[in-house]
């Protein structure tokens, strides 16, 4: 899922607040740094998901034969092989996200 600039941004900066939030957390940097570091980690976050995507994809397409985008076989594929690409990253919990 792609995200734009601006919803990064904004994500980042709810994340802040919650941690701001949180009685049992004391922050010592200043907010901003805290957001720029959440803008890092959700930017990394998605880069990892396109190029499982993409692995997934280059997977479905290698099959013998054709199936199409869309079709109910090749969402099933997709969902099967999505799962087992985070599985092999260590990154299982983020399956959730996708569905």
């Amino acid at each position: 899922m792609k995200l734009t600039y601006e919803k990064v941004n904004q994500l980042s900066r709810r994340i802040v607040t919650a941690i701001e939030s949180l009685d049992e957390i004391e922050i010592f940097d200043e907010p901003n740094t805290l957001r720029l570091e959440a803008v890092k980690i959700l930017n990394d976050l998605l880069h990892e998901e396109e190029k499982v995507e993409e692995t997934v994809r280059q997977r479905i397409g290698s099959q013998k034969r054709t199936i199409l985008e869309g079709s109910g076989e090749w969402d099933i594929l997709f969902r099967k092989y999505y799962a087992d690409e985070l599985r092999k990253r260590g990154i299982a919990a983020l399956q959730t996200l996708r569905q």
